[in-house]
């Protein structure tokens, strides 16, 4: 099912309007699955949603110059369904201009969360900067970021915004800068542009990483489940919506403009006799094989455990690319092509990126994409890459694979010799990699955001696990708390659950440590009820974290 987009102008709501897009919805709805689920449809529950925009407009913010796009759908299985809705103003997107109507079983409005409660307005749409200027300047913050690498195939693309992420909405450039580095792998980043004085308002990464997280080729021997194309056997898994791997031939995409002409080739891997890979890098289908396995296992455990039948929630599978760039020290997500890339690293600090952890790490950054999309900035940039570790994790967990045991060491796998600890992260003591943060403080936000998700990522271990020394499956922890209190966990399955709904129902683009905090406890208080074992859990495992 593709994503239903809805337009609203609060002042006038045609009634035509409504008709025509219920009759497209009942006619998606209208299937055998939909009749024996008594719960409603998403097509209601978008109904629902639309009837409540336009009640409730003047305090969700809206006006006649805005207009709405649903992005996710979550109906409980009581009933309660949760709208997302992207915001545009005057037709350019809004940054943090995104919210999530709830509703009651009977499609009632409940109440809402929103990523800024600002008055989404701006002067004028009409940009002091140019757009080529906003490109200068993006295309030299990409190059100062890179200081010391000679960039190449270097482009940049803007688009005009209203920044409604970072105080006051303003009209801004947010550009899309992407080149290639002196060794053929890509570099990109996001740059926010002030459109009235050219000042920059933020930038980020915009490859979302592990940070070189992965797994060598020791999963042991593991199912596949392939697909017959005459007489020889394709690596594309039926199953789970024709999740494929493919062969990049060690050659990476080129981008122009933000938009790729060209990318690296995902030639899916066919074998003769069913059986693949040696488990030696020799043989290029090793890494394909793991590479399938982590996508199989994520899929699986988003499926059974939280009932997301894909990494969109509409069925559809996503594809990998091994063997991408030479010598490749990572691994990431790119929503562009809906697909997840592993390169084979240096083999001095890591080993091939295919791990079991890093797949379910890469794959939630498309998951939290199609939910809270958590700006990859700042406090809420931390937090989206917790979630790819927490719940990377618990995937790690899931899997129960003998080869590759669970743990909260976040590319304990693919580290090399050349890389000098045990693991990339340390989810019982983040502060063990030399860099991540234990607790929250007012700096935080100012840290790469692969260490400012120590904070959460220590927050998930506590509640899972619990403070203090002990050995978990065979591993050795040691869990301090910021406020010298003790932590008692509840396990790390309802862990995976209070994220998962904070993710998908409370959280929003602009959620940082205190709104995490307010997320989880909503959640909690859904799962198990406010006053719960474990309500009061998550509360003191944030307080733990010095999150109060």
């Amino acid at each position: 099912m593709s994503r239903t987009t809805r337009h609203l102008r609060a002042s006038r709501l045609a009634t035509a309007g409504i008709a025509a897009t219920t009759a497209t919805l009942l006619a998606v709805a209208l299937s055998p699955a939909a009749h024996a689920d008594p719960r409603p449809t998403r097509a209601a529950a978008v109904e629902n949603a639309a009837s409540a925009l336009v009640a409730h407009a003047a305090s969700l913010g809206l006006t006649s110059a805005q207009d709405t796009n649903v992005r996710d759908v979550i109906v409980d299985k009581d009933g309660t369904q949760h709208v997302r809705y992207d915001r545009t103003y005057r037709q350019l997107p809004v940054l943090g201009g995104d919210f999530v109507v709830h509703l009651t079983p009977g499609g009632d409005y409940r109440g809402a969360d929103r990523a800024t409660r600002a008055e989404v307005s701006v002067a004028s749409v009409t940009p002091a900067v140019s757009a080529p200027r906003a490109a200068d300047l993006a295309a030299n913050a990409l190059r100062a970021a890179n200081l010391g690498e000679s960039l190449k195939k270097l482009n940049a693309k803007p688009q005009l915004v209203v920044d409604a992420l970072h105080g006051t909405p303003k009209l801004a450039w947010r550009t899309d800068a992407v080149a290639q580095d002196s060794l053929g792998n890509p570099v990109a980043r996001t740059v926010l542009t002030d459109a009235r004085t050219g000042a920059q308002i933020d930038a980020w990464d915009s490859i979302e990483t592990a940070a070189g997280d992965g797994q060598s080729l020791y999963g042991g021997t593991v199912p596949l489940e392939t697909t017959v194309s005459g007489s020889t056997y394709q690596l594309k898994d039926p199953t789970r919506g024709n999740t494929y791997t493919g062969d990049a031939a060690n050659k990476t995409d080129l981008c122009i403009f933000g938009i790729c002409i060209s990318r690296a080739p995902s030639t899916v891997f066919t074998d003769a006799d069913n059986h693949w890979g040696t488990g030696a890098t020799a043989d290029r289908a090793s890494a394909a094989v793991d590479a399938q396995y982590g996508t199989d296992k994520t899929w699986d455990y988003y499926k059974n455990v939280h009932g997301r039948n894909g990494i969109a929630g509409d069925g559809k599978g996503s594809y990998n690319r091994v063997h991408y760039g030479n010598n490749y020290n990572n691994a990431f997500w790119d929503d562009s092509c809906f697909c997840m890339t592993y390169g084979d690293g240096d083999g001095t600090t890591f080993g091939p990126l295919v791990a079991l952890d890093v797949a379910g790490h890469e794959m939630t950054h498309g998951v939290t994409s199609k939910t809270a999309a958590l700006t990859y900035s700042g406090e809420s940039g931390g937090l989206n890459e917790a979630t790819s570790d927490i719940l990377g994790t618990m995937v790690e967990w899931y899997a129960n694979n003998a080869s590759d045991q669970g743990d909260y060491l976040i590319g304990e796998k693919i580290v090399r010799s050349g890389f000098g600890k045990a693991a990339l992260r340390f989810m019982d003591k983040p502060s063990k990699d030399g860099n991540s943060a234990d607790s929250w403080s007012s700096s935080v936000g100012n840290l790469d955001v692969h260490y400012s998700s120590g904070v959460a990522n220590h927050f998930a271990y506590l509640l899972a696990e619990g403070s203090g020394a002990k050995t978990v499956n065979g591993v050795s922890y040691d869990s301090p708390t910021s406020n010298g209190s003790t932590v008692t966990g509840i396990g790390r399955d309802k862990v995976g659950a209070i994220w998962y709904r904070a993710l998908t129902v409370y959280m929003t683009s602009s959620t940082n440590y205190a709104g995490a905090r307010t997320a989880t406890l909503n959640a909690a208080k859904d799962l198990y009820g406010t006053g719960s074992a474990e309500y009061n859990a998550v509360a003191s495992a944030w307080s733990a974290v010095n999150v109060n």
